[in-house]
């Protein structure tokens, strides 16, 4: 007689282990000690959507375990190998590329002496099982963690579907409001399958829902609604098409969540299940109605968030795009231009959460007198709108100070002192004034496309580099590199911090000029685990810049953007420019200041104009007000002091009683002649006039009474040029105006 539970040998030869885990519903997953793959379940490879190859070590490793679930995944495995037991949820992508949630359990494997061989895994789909409660806190987890690392809409959007795709349903929408229209921003699927055209709403298209719908009910009542089995409930249809879809696909459950937050409906998140995927259970239930209504919260929190930093966003960006030269910036003689500026990407850091994307870098291209050109590149330090407003302030400062056309060192020294002017007031207990400057690195140049001349002063800003024709990029040679703006110290002059140096730009080389953000990334490991340092940063832009010197000045700045790997840290601003390959055209002249040279300035002007072919309408009224400007040096040359040329001879002192009337060109000597020049310049669509004399009296515009012979000089400049000014020179004055060689 058999007792209970007595087999037969057939019957115990099926009962072997082997046997047993082949027929489980669950994946078994055997790997030793050093992650070879050693046995692995058929429910396994259904699971991953894999064969499994014994002797495998990536596969293993990450059983298709989402890269940034790896380090979780390795510490686990040390974990169990020290005889722990780990329980948890994971994102996987399947062989398929679709993504699910496994809820995986890991224990050591031990040799009958005790110590632990290797691992045994076992796993399941999330949310498929009857521990349901303790999968849908962990599926919880999982999405609010990939919620959080969202700031944009539709990324967020795109990430939850991913998440419940094919997890948790076959179809899923997601809409947002748009003021009163509804609006249809996701629409994911099963893999392999879309919607046909004039089916279901495309993206994009306004949503209406008949009055009674389910949809309509959720919105309205602001509740998780749940259609068990669409084959026991009759809602109104949305149309034709979208109920003869649904037929012909089998929908056979849906679940409904408004998108609700601080009292405001911000959308609605449709889940669907249908006969397109073979469920173990093709309908929906009251307890996946709650969990989707929690994570409609969260949704909703993902998106309110992402909206209010999308708001945020574009307002700052607004800000930086007006506070920066408006684009495209003017064509310039001699010159060619190009400008980058990328604003950081978010980032929250140093205990402030989400800073805005806007800094306090930026550049500027200044037109000056006579085609000359001031360029400009700077730093504020510190990053948010208080940085772009101090930033806009010193731009707006810098500006006005350029007209005056002082040397770059004096502008930097008076932009130094605004920088003080413009420090927010603070006092302390005491009432002193403790206000802090903004701390400023600047750099101003100035540039004549004729003469080749670049004159500079540096405000602790890193060099341009200058990348010439033969293949060569180093930093530009700077001698004097002062202190930033803001930092000088009380009593120094600003003499003393800021030189001038000059430099020749040769034919076609370029200029690289660039805020710390190009070469300050996030932090890029190399082979060695070493990020690189500031040589090697600058060796790697370089050679990158090598690479394309031959190129456009806009490919120069494409590529210097991504020269050096990584993430930008903190906003970015660079200016390319280059000097023109050939000369352009210039005539200069010196006369002496006689009433009889003004009609030979005049005939110098005019076969200029001829020879450069300029409309002769222009060249007439160019030629008009030359006359006018070089009779004005003319008439106050007589009461311009004049620096004397001091007497030199090489031969012993004379007697005194000798008489000094017979010296060989003495009279030379003591008598010093007042002069002028005269210099003009051929741009492309203008010309412009200078002339140069010794009076140290800037011109200005008199009111001429109506009987005066004189006065009307300037006032005919002044309405017939385009552009007229005057600037100091080391010498005396330079009085220019420019006139456009096209016809107006």
């Amino acid at each position: 007689m058999k007792r209970w539970g007595d087999v037969t040998q057939d019957t115990a030869d099926h009962l072997s282990a082997s046997s047993v885990l082949d027929h489980a519903e669950m994946a078994v997953v055997v790997t030793d000690r050093f992650s070879n793959l050693l046995y692995w379940n058929p429910f396994a490879e259904k699971l991953f959507g894999r064969p499994g190859v014994p002797g495998s070590r990536d596969q293993a490793l990450s059983l298709g375990i989402m890269e940034k679930d790896h380090p979780l995944a390795i510490e686990l495995a040390k974990h169990v190998l020290k005889g722990g037991v780990w329980e948890g949820t994971f994102d996987v992508r399947r062989g398929d590329g679709t993504i699910i949630y496994v809820r995986a359990q890991a224990v050591p494997l031990r040799h009958p002496s005790g110590s632990v061989t290797g691992i045994v895994i076992t796993a399941r789909e999330a949310m498929r099982s009857n521990e349901r409660e303790k999968d849908r806190f962990g599926l919880l987890e999982r999405i609010g963690e990939r919620l959080a690392g969202s700031l944009y809409v539709e990324e967020t959007l795109k990430r939850v579907a991913d998440m419940l795709v094919p997890q948790f349903a076959d179809h899923c929408f997601i809409e947002l409001m748009e003021g009163q229209r509804l609006t249809r921003r996701i629409s994911t699927h099963v893999q392999g399958w879309s919607p046909p055209p004039n089916t279901w709403a495309p993206l994009g298209a306004e949503i209406r829902y008949p009055v009674g719908h389910y949809a309509e009910i959720a919105l309205r009542r602001q509740e998780t609604i749940l259609v068990e089995d669409f084959s026991q409930t009759n809602y109104p249809s949305p149309g034709e098409a979208s109920t003869r879809l649904a037929a012909e696909i089998g929908m056979t459950s849906a679940i409904v969540a408004p998108l609700c937050v601080r009292g405001e409906v911000l959308g609605l998140m449709y889940l669907g299940l249908s006969n397109l995927t073979d469920r173990r259970s093709p309908h929906y239930d009251a307890f996946d109605r709650d969990f989707v209504g929690a994570i409609a919260t969260r949704v909703a929190l993902a998106v309110d968030n992402a909206l209010l930093f999308e708001e945020e966003r574009h307002t700052a960006e607004s800000f930086q795009k007006y506070l920066l030269p408006p684009a495209p910036l003017p064509e310039l003689d001699g010159l060619e231009i190009a400008v980058r500026y990328y604003p950081a990407a978010p980032l929250a850091s140093h205990g402030q959460g989400i800073q805005t994307q806007v800094g306090g870098d930026w550049y500027d291209v200044i037109p000056l007198s006579a085609g000359r050109v001031g360029i400009v590149i700077g730093d504020v330090e510190g990053r948010g709108a208080k940085a772009a407003a101090v930033m806009g302030q010193l731009r707006a400062a810098l500006r006005a100070f350029a007209q005056d056309d002082k040397p770059p060192a004096e502008i930097l020294a008076r932009l130094d002192e605004w920088t003080r002017i413009i420090a927010t007031p603070e006092r302390d207990d005491s009432g002193e004034d403790i206000s802090v400057p903004p701390i400023v690195t600047c750099q101003y140049l100035v540039y004549d496309a004729w003469s080749r001349q670049l004159s500079f002063a540096n405000a602790g800003h890193a060099p341009p580099l200058l990348l010439l024709n033969d293949g060569t990029c180093a930093e530009l040679d700077i001698k004097e590199v002062g202190q930033p703006l803001g930092v000088r110290a009380k009593g120094v002059h600003a003499d003393l911090v800021y030189k001038e140096e000059t430099r020749k730009l040769p034919p076609g080389a370029a200029l690289l000029l660039y805020t710390d953000g190009l070469v300050d990334r996030r932090p890029v490991r190399d082979a060695d685990g070493r990020p690189p340092n500031d040589e090697e940063t600058l060796a790697l832009l370089a050679g990158k810049l090598i690479e394309v010197s031959d190129s456009s000045v806009e490919r120069i700045a494409d590529a210097a953007t991504v020269a050096v790997p990584g993430e930008i840290d903190d906003d970015m601003a660079i200016l390319v420019i280059r000097s023109a390959p050939a000369d352009l055209e210039v005539e200069e002249r010196t006369f002496p200041a006689q009433p009889i040279m003004v009609g030979e300035a005049r005939r110098m002007a005019a076969e200029a104009f001829t020879g450069w072919n300029v409309p002769e309408e222009r060249a007439e009224l160019a030629c008009l007000l030359v006359s006018e400007v070089v009779t004005n040096v003319v008439l106050h040359a007589a009461s311009a002091s004049v620096p004397r040329r001091e007497l030199v001879l090489d031969s012993a002192p004379m007697p005194f009683d000798e008489t000094w009337d017979d010296l060989p060109g003495l009279e030379n000597e003591v008598v010093n002649e007042k002069e002028f020049t005269l210099r003009l310049r051929r741009g492309g669509e203008a010309v412009w006039v200078e002339v140069f004399d010794q009076d140290l009296r800037l011109p200005r515009i008199r009111s001429a009474g109506e009987n005066d012979e004189g006065g009307r000089g300037l006032y005919l400049v002044d309405q017939l040029a385009k552009r007229w000014g005057s600037r100091p020179t080391k010498e005396g004055k330079a009085v220019w105006f420019e006139i456009p060689t096209k016809s107006r």
